[in-house]
Parts: C-alpha cells; structure tokens; sequence
C-alpha cells in the first residue's frame, strides 16, 4: 500500500500529517458545543474531528472496573462514566456530520457495535477502529464488509494480533489498512509512550502506512507528536478539548486549539528541516562551499619548471578550484612544465601527462 486517501486527502510515507483532533465526548452532551469545537479544530488546522458512537448497555455490563487514571477521572465504573455521555443519537451525528461538510472539516466517529457501522457507514469515508477491539472478530467482520479505508489502533496489542485484524479486515472487504501505533493507558505517561515501536510497526507492516494514537500530556511542542512524525507515523490522532482545566473525562490529557496550532508549526519545520531529498549528495546551495572551502594542491615553496613534485614541494590549502587534493597520490612524481610559484594552485596544464 503506497498510500491511502483519506477524505480528499491522499497520506504516504512523505506526505505532511494527517491530523485528528477526537472530540470523543468532550462536547459534554452539547451539540453547540461539538460545533464550537469542530471550528477550533478547523481553525487550529486538523484535517478531521472525531466522535465516539456507542451506547453504554451495548459496550459495558454495570458493574465493569475502571481502567484509566482514577485520580483525574473520579468515576470508578465503566458503564456509569460511558453512560454519563452517550446522549448523541443518530439525529445528533447527522447534524454534526453536515456541519463538518460545510466547514469542510472530515467528519469522523469511532464505533463500538455493529448497529453503529451502519449507520457511519452513510457519513463516513473511512473507519477507526478503538485499540480495544483489534480482537472483536464480529465488528471487524462488520468494518472490513463496508470496504472503506480503515484506521487500526493498536494499544495493548500484540503483533500476532495485528496480523489477525488486519487479515480479518482485508478477507472481508478492506483493502486499505492504516495501523496506529498507540499505548493504552489515560494518560500515558512519558516513560510508557514508547513511541519508537513506530520504527517496529514500519518494519514487520511494509504494506502499511502506519500513524500514531497519542494519550500522553500535552506540551508546549508537542514532543510526542513531533517525535512519533519523525519516526514516520502519517496519521496523528488526538483528543481534543476546549479547556484542558476541566476536570475527569477526557479533557486533562487532550490538546487544546494552542496545542494544534503548536504543533502544525512544528511539523511544518520539521518538514522543512528533514527536507525533500532521500538521497545523500550534494545539494544546489552547497556548490559554492565545494568550490571554496575543499581543498586543492598548492606550491608549498617556488617551484622550477622540470622539477618532481614530492611532499617536500606541494601542499594542500583551500579553495577548492585548482587540483582536488583527492588527486594526491596521481601528482607525487609528476613533473612541472612551468614554473609554478610559491603558495599558488597548481593546475593539470602545468604538469606532464
């Protein structure tokens, strides 16, 4: 897989990011309030925004233990928190979904049942799939029968179970699979990150394209993000809020319109400090520093025309546009058919064949 489009977009392995701000259910049930984050999210430059359609009866049973920071998010049970915040409908996600085409934002939302890969399917151009379900066989089975591009996050997952989603994805209908690199625990602390299994996912996934799903604590420059780009991830997803001051859920570990803004200036200098060539050779702007600061055989005192050089009468010094003292070895022996001054370039004409 070369590359993989993404709404209008086309991702490769030398294309810019691709940027996710997942708005999850930090709307707090407002769809105003969805609204005014999708703007922010346009604003700060995101190619997409991210929701999250489940109902809690269908993903958790009542009494599920928590999994993530409890101390930032006081809820202790699953099903008390997931119900908290599946208010959104159909209704609400069609609304959200039109609103996105008109600020010409993708709209995108992560489904956890079978119900609700119906229903996307209409609003969606591709699929994101939660780390948690790289083994849910049926909602695979369901995704991969849409044939749409799919984003596979991998948190907590073993390669032998990558293998299995994404050959489970592709016997369906899937043809384009991104794999997201992502640890699984809210937040991620700096030292679990392990952004450099990026290197590995690129490696045992050559047919893939592979992103980055980051949960750590948003910085000033966006290191993780910035980092796991270098590494080579081409899809960034992050959760998104309006203020990182509010408690619980998902709004302390998600990155905020700065944020964004942040980190598309960061990548942009990135961009243009890795460059456009692969190749190591010399580029254009460095033809004067070849031609002035390599070095070129001098007179290291008069020399008489007839006279062999030697190391006793030859030098090197700079600039480079006599003989290159790469020819050292071509000279020793040569001798003069001119008088060459002290200190001065020797030229191939001076010397005899």
């Amino acid at each position: 897989m070369k590359s993989i489009k993404l709404g209008k977009k086309f991702i490769n392995k030398n294309s810019e990011p691709y940027l996710i701000a997942e708005i999850g259910v930090n709307h707090e049930c407002s769809l105003s309030l969805a609204k005014k984050m999708i703007l922010l999210a346009k604003k700060g430059g995101a190619d997409a925004v991210k929701f999250q359609t489940y109902k809690a009866e269908s993903l958790v049973i009542k009494n599920s233990p928590a999994y993530w920071d409890t101390t930032k998010e006081k809820i202790k049970n699953q099903f008390d928190l997931f119900k908290k915040f599946d208010c959104f409908d159909k209704a609400e996600y069609l609304k959200l979904a039109k609103y996105c085409s008109k600020k010409k934002i993708n709209f995108l939302s992560t489904p956890f049942d079978e119900k609700s890969v119906d229903f996307l399917n209409r609003i969606v151009s591709f699929f994101k799939i939660a780390s948690a379900d790289i083994n849910n066989i049926p909602l695979l089975k369901k995704i991969g029968k849409k044939k749409k591009p799919v984003l596979l996050s991998t948190g907590a997952s073993t390669i032998k179970e990558i293998k299995n989603a994404v050959k489970i994805l592709k016997k369906y209908g899937s043809k384009k699979i991104l794999i997201m690199h992502c640890i699984l625990n809210y937040p991620t602390k700096n030292s679990n990150a392990n952004i450099g299994m990026i290197s590995d996912l690129i490696k045992k996934f050559k047919n893939n394209i592979i992103g980055y799903s980051d949960h750590t604590l948003p910085d000033k420059s966006m290191s993780a993000i910035t980092t796991a780009y270098l590494l080579g991830a081409r899809v960034i997803e992050k959760h998104f809020t309006y203020n990182k001051k509010i408690k619980g859920n998902d709004h302390y570990h998600s990155m905020d319109y700065k944020d964004l803004v942040n980190l598309k200036k960061n990548i942009q200098k990135v961009r243009i400090l890795v460059g456009k060539k692969y190749k190591k050779i010399p580029i254009r702007s460095e033809k004067i520093s070849i031609k002035n600061a390599r070095r070129s055989i001098v007179a290291k005192k008069d020399i008489n025309k007839g006279e062999v050089l030697s190391e006793l009468n030859i030098t090197h010094k700079r600039p480079g546009s006599g003989i290159s003292v790469s020819n050292w070895e071509k000279l020793l022996g040569k001798k003069t058919l001119t008088k060459i001054k002290i200190d001065s370039l020797i030229h191939w004409k001076q010397l005899q064949n």
